[in-house]
């Protein structure tokens, strides 16, 4: 069985078709577009005719491929670039009537929730009370859970792209106080989810994300053509001095450090800064690095529950499918759930 998943992101349209037998969702084929969508829309934004249709190519392109590698209509979803697009109706329709692809927009806890369920498959059942960190170029989404599905779920607008393109100098090194300013919003920000990990005491910390991931080849962590089963791990005092050192010089030179991307050199200060508040806020020194994240999650879901979940999903009839005139960032309450608190 042949599935296919496509994610709109903040940098990137990538697609991923996969065979599903036995249920596990395993990669034939990747191809991804480096659209930047965060860098064309207005500053409200807007996505406005030209950003709309470099997404809508690169969504047909993506679907005449997984079609020539014999999977049906991808699972197309978008995340908060555009879901925070105030133009963002008119954006979805736009794909569907030139392409044929519905592109769904999951409200934020809804990623975190999905995003939940990728990490878990991957990290098993011995990781127990589970902490997931995962960041983007809109937003942050963070997660706590010991069962499947994650205890509470939350979505904040604390992606690195937003974050660098509000608080810093986006070509040169940040003075002082553009990065103590960014620093108090993230603190803010993260204030309530933090408590919560806190409270609950994970037994096990996970993170995710592309930015995640070269901020841990950043520390030391194991190249990638290691491949996914390589351990990577993440300890928060080197996230601390590679703060430092993504500080110290221009936006170009850091794609010069080791892991850090050209495409990603810009926000890979604001991501670090984020990753090291979110751990030191959470008591957290150290997070595994997971190569399974939001589109795993979905593909899972999909094979576990059905078809028809994706549906409801298309036509909005789902917890998960919100109405096209939405809200732009959805948060659950951080509330205390039906569990049993764990062991101290």
């Amino acid at each position: 069985m042949r599935v296919s998943v496509l994610d709109a992101g903040s940098n990137t349209v990538r697609l991923v078709v996969t065979d599903a037998a036995d249920g596990v969702p395993l990669p034939v084929h990747t191809a991804k577009w480096k659209l930047r969508l965060s860098e064309q829309v207005a500053a409200d934004g807007r996505f406005g005719e030209q950003a709309t249709e470099h997404l809508v190519k690169a969504v047909r392109k993506a679907a005449e491929l997984a079609a020539r590698w014999g999977a049906p209509e991808p699972l197309a979803f978008a995340t908060a670039v555009v879901r925070g697009a105030p133009d963002r109706a008119a954006v979805l329709r736009a794909v569907h009537e030139k392409t044929g692809v519905r592109l769904c927009v999951l409200p934020g806890e809804t990623e975190a929730e999905l995003t939940f369920l990728g990490v878990r498959r991957w990290m098993g059942w011995r990781a127990g009370p589970l902490a997931l960190f995962d960041i983007g170029g809109g937003s942050l989404e963070v997660a706590f859970g010991r069962g499947r599905m994650p205890d509470f779920a939350a979505s904040l607008p604390l992606g690195a792209g937003r974050l660098t393109r509000e608080y810093l100098d986006l070509d040169g090194p940040p003075s002082e106080a553009e990065l103590q300013a960014l620093r108090r919003a993230v603190r803010h920000q993260l204030r309530d989810a933090t408590a919560r990990i806190r409270w609950e005491h994970p037994h096990t910390a996970v993170a995710t994300s592309r930015t995640f991931q070269q901020l841990a080849r950043l520390c030391g962590a194991v190249p990638g053509r290691h491949g996914p089963f390589a351990e990577r791990v993440l300890r928060r005092g080197d996230l601390r001095r590679a703060i430092d050192r993504l500080a110290a010089v221009p936006a170009a030179a850091r794609a010069e450090l080791p892991g850090i991307s050209a495409p990603r050199a810009r926000q890979s200060l604001a991501g670090a800064v984020v990753g090291h508040t979110a751990m030191k806020l959470s008591g957290v020194k150290t997070v595994a690095v997971c190569p399974w994240a939001l589109r795993e999650g979905i593909l899972l879901r999909f094979l576990e529950d059905g078809a028809d979940w994706w549906a409801d999903i298309e036509t909005g009839t789902h917890p998960g499918g919100p109405p096209l005139d939405g809200p732009g960032v959805s948060r659950l309450p951080l509330r205390r759930t039906a569990t049993s608190a764990p062991e101290r």
